[in-house]
């Protein structure tokens, strides 16, 4: 069953879907900082609260990601108003230590993190289009079964929204990993994926640090979207 919106076109000029550079740290940054500030005025939700595990590797772990092409910006025009980060490898600890339990290794999955949009547009669709996007380049570009993201523990509304996304929480981590700040784990299988995201996008084929090739689509806005309450994860 697909848990894709309803996508209603508004308008012929779309938002544009590319992978980050070294450049846009600090737009990454901005996006961070604005969703940690309306967490703690708004939700009373420490998420992101003290960077992880530490201000300088925290901001390393951004640039490294921009570096590697991991990292996508949603752009409206030259404004950049969300993000994702999309990964292979397994999110580890400081230290290290593997974060998904053992039990669920076996399935080649791809992993999320840093989901954000802009307060400024939210209730458009975004981040629904950005996860149903993730999950199809998982299929496409490196044969996973599934998306998985490792969410801020105490954020409950954020599980909800995952939830109702298609999500299913998985079992939770070992328990020595007790300052490891986003230890409620989700993932969702790549078919429950809608394909909306193309009528919101223009966007380059695939994930990775590859030339773009653009393709032109409609921006939509999502009826009835629901807004994501913070970022999915802490690092």
């Amino acid at each position: 069953m697909s848990h894709s919106g309803h996508y209603v076109p508004v308008g012929s000029v779309p938002y544009t879907l590319s992978p980050g550079t070294a450049e846009d740290l600090g737009e990454v940054r901005k996006l961070v900082h604005e969703t940690t500030s309306w967490l703690r005025k708004s939700k009373h939700i420490d998420q992101w609260s003290g960077p992880w595990p530490d201000a300088a590797q925290h901001r390393e772990r951004m640039r490294s990601d921009l570096l590697r092409g991991k990292t996508w910006l949603v752009r409206d025009d030259a404004t950049v108003v969300g993000t994702i980060t999309v990964d292979t490898e397994e999110p580890r600890t400081a230290d290290g230590r593997r974060v998904w339990p053992a039990c669920e290794r076996h399935e080649l999955a791809m992993y999320v993190r840093r989901v954000i949009v802009s307060r400024g547009y939210a209730h458009r669709g975004i981040g629904a289009a950005l996860l149903d996007w993730a999950a199809a380049a998982a299929g496409r570009d490196h044969g996973a079964t599934r998306i998985r993201i490792d969410v801020w523990t105490t954020n409950r509304a954020l599980h909800a929204y995952f939830e109702h996304r298609g999500f299913t929480r998985c079992p939770s981590p070992d328990p020595d990993l007790n300052n490891y700040p986003s230890q409620a784990l989700f993932e969702r299988q790549i078919e429950q994926a809608g394909e909306g995201y193309a009528k919101l996008f223009v966007q380059a084929d695939s994930p990775g640090p590859h030339p773009p090739h653009w393709r032109r689509i409609d921006r939509v806005h999502r009826r009835g979207a629901h807004r994501i309450p913070g970022g999915g994860a802490g690092r």
